[in-house]
């Protein structure tokens, strides 16, 4: 009789060690193995064989005659578990399927080759190979590239180089509307020998594809969102995290990991390269790279040298100056005529609208003028029930302005509008252009991923969408950008606006001028002189990355400190605010030294009838922040390592 330690797949197991079972054979790490937990039967993973315990054990209920999971996967776990703070079950509930099937085990599918794949690829410009040469051993690769300049391209290539070593390839993007476009080009190069994981598989779709990647023998290319991370997949190669700066990589519920985090511990484990791309990288990535010196490398020109095309012509357009929209109160004339053109060429139009903003901002519609914290050189946020403008990281607050104090209008709360409103404006206008919305709200038939290749082929004229549209979509008959309001994300109360509003602008601009067609962009902002809109026109990234990290500085935000987010929800405002303030003299209490501001009112203030309170802890050592989350009461949740404190 063998004893063993069990890693359990269940939620409900909230314990950080992992449990003994028994077994009348060896077994080795990796097995995958169903337990009996209280009434359930679930999955688990054998850890390690152990000496007989001291208490009684139960008998596993059975041994899978599965391939055991990856070493690497085994020695992410406990790395998981106590790098996010969280507990064992939650952890194994990344790691592996809610169950299996009499059926899908014995079915259990494996990739077939029928005959070695010679990928028939475009060839590598000058730049792209200059890339490719300069990885040349297992490390982190900060690949800066501008949109259009093919970094798709360079992981193909890399791919390949990887497969042909006998290890496998990960893909990481982060939605499923680019899942497909990076999927084709993959399946082009290597056909059968990609896998693909996306959020739309069902459970029994998802389990037959994570059983085929375990099963498999031969070298992977597995794309999908950051969940792919933890797919059984052996002897990794090479990890690519596509589109790297988007918030889509952080997960937004325990254990709020980040992809790229885990990615760096996994490419580690693996002794793999890890790429981070993006055209618009993350002030915290870049910092990084910079301060461990890993190489940063940069792609400047366009990938289609056989198209020739001036660069995309862009327009600004002060919102405050009315003489500028004649024929549409929303979308200003230079815009108009330009979607005119592209539909009269026969070419594509996209209108952009960021739709972050929030009407509870404070903003003067004459002037410009934004009401800030001083403290957190953030926006304050009005609450109509207390009257008051309020920061949403440092809980200050003042009275509310009855006037603009930098221009006197009486005007200050500036009111937005969304997509559902800018398309019927765009039909109204264009009455004989095929129309089509992309947004959050579409339904499962309505999504960009769903109609992908019509709009790639040229049946939809013009797009009108958010954040969804602006990722890393080539379009080759996209000819006109219409933004329609710049400064939405930048009346966001959060230390990441800035950053997201450049990245946005930038991406939103990249789906033009890309080389298929000339392209043109008309961009509407209460603040045309802004220094941010200038370097995303301008795609300046060092000159923004110049200011935005020194104000990040100044302030204590990341990368700089890092920061933890602790929330509450309770019947009333005022309980949840007590609790708030019972816990952080708690923690002030048993860690001094930490930063702590609140308690403020979550941006959310009021979910499912629920008022909702936050505190921010602030240091410069993580594992402070460790320390303060074993601290938490019941009835509280949190989210190290925030990408923003919403």
């Amino acid at each position: 009789m063998g004893y063993y330690t069990v890693w359990v797949r269940s939620l409900s197991y909230r314990g950080h060690d992992p449990l003994t079972y028994s077994w009348d054979t060896d077994l080795t790490p990796g097995t995958i193995v169903q337990i009996p937990l209280q009434r359930e039967r679930i999955l688990g993973f054998i850890e390690k064989q152990v000496a007989k315990p001291s208490f009684a054990t139960k008998p596993m209920s059975r041994v899978y005659d599965l391939p055991q999971l990856p070493a690497p996967l085994l020695q992410l776990a406990p790395w998981l578990r106590d790098f996010y703070a969280t507990n064992l079950g939650t952890v194994s509930s990344l790691l592996l399927p809610a169950a299996f099937t009499e059926k899908s085990v014995a079915e259990s599918p494996k990739v077939v080759v029928s005959k070695a794949l010679t990928p028939i690829l475009t060839p590598l410009t000058k730049e792209q190979n200059n890339v490719v040469q300069n990885i040349t051993k297992p490390d982190t690769y900060l690949l800066h590239g501008r949109t259009g300049s093919g970094k798709t391209r360079v992981y193909v290539e890399l791919a390949q180089r990887t497969l042909a070593g006998g290890k496998s390839a990960l893909v990481l993007t982060p939605e499923i509307s680019l899942t497909s476009q990076l999927a084709n080009t993959f399946q082009q190069a290597f056909g059968e020998q990609v896998v693909i994981l996306h959020s739309q598989l069902t459970p029994a779709q998802r389990q037959k594809v994570w059983l085929q990647i375990l099963n498999t023998q031969i070298p992977l290319v597995v794309i999908g969102p950051r969940s792919t991370l933890f797919s059984p997949l052996k002897d990794i190669g090479l990890i690519v995290i596509d589109e790297a700066h988007e918030p889509a990589y952080k997960q937004e519920q325990a254990p709020y990991y980040h992809a790229r985090t885990v990615a760096s511990e996994l490419a580690r484990l693996h002794g793999a390269s890890l790429i981070i791309g993006s055209a618009t990288p993350a002030i915290g990535d870049y910092f990084l790279a910079e301060q461990r010196a890993k190489p940063i490398l940069t792609m400047t020109e366009l990938a289609r040298t056989d198209l020739k095309h001036d660069p995309t012509a862009v327009q600004i357009i002060d919102l405050k100056d009315r003489s500028q929209f004649t024929r549409s109160q929303q979308l200003s004339t230079p815009l108009v005529e330009a979607i005119h053109a592209s539909l009269g060429r026969g070419e594509q139009a996209l209108v952009y609208l960021n739709r972050r903003g929030t009407a509870r901002v404070v903003f003067c519609e004459n002037c410009g003028w934004q009401a800030l914290c001083p403290h957190c050189d953030l926006p304050l946020v009005y609450h109509a029930d207390s009257g008051q403008f309020r920061c949403h990281t440092c809980g200050h607050h003042e009275p509310m302005a009855t006037s603009c104090p930098n221009c006197g209008h009486p005007s200050v709360l500036f009111k937005t509008f969304g997509t559902k409103a800018i398309t019927e404006e765009v039909q109204r206008l264009f009455p004989g252009a095929r129309v089509q919305r992309f947004d959050t709200d579409n339904l499962k038939a309505e999504r960009f991923e769903q109609h992908y290749d019509a709009v790639k082929q040229g049946d939809v004229d013009i797009l009108v969408g958010t954040q969804l549209l602006a990722k890393g979509l080539d379009l080759p008959k996209l000819s006109s950008i219409g933004v329609v309001l710049a400064d939405s994300s930048l009346s966001v109360p959060d230390f990441s606006a800035q950053e997201r509003t450049y990245q946005l602008l930038s991406q939103v601009l990249g789906r033009v001028g890309r080389g298929h067609v000339e392209g043109h962009a008309v961009i509407q902002t209460y603040h045309p002189e802004s220094p941010l809109i200038e370097a995303a026109v301008k795609q300046d990234y060092a000159s923004f990355y110049r200011t935005e990290i020194a104000e990040r500085k100044m302030f204590h935000f990341p990368p700089f400190y890092y920061l933890l987010k602790l929330s509450t929800r309770r019947a009333t405002y005022k309980s949840a605010e007590t609790a708030a303030f019972k816990l952080k003299d708690e923690i002030a209490a048993k860690l001094p030294g930490l930063e702590i501001d609140g308690p403020i009112p979550s941006f959310y203030e009021k979910f499912q009838g629920k008022f909702q309170v936050q505190l921010v802890l602030r240091s410069s050592q993580r594992s402070k922040l460790l320390e303060a989350i074993h601290l938490l009461p019941s009835g509280w949740t949190y989210d190290i390592d925030p990408v923003n404190l919403l």
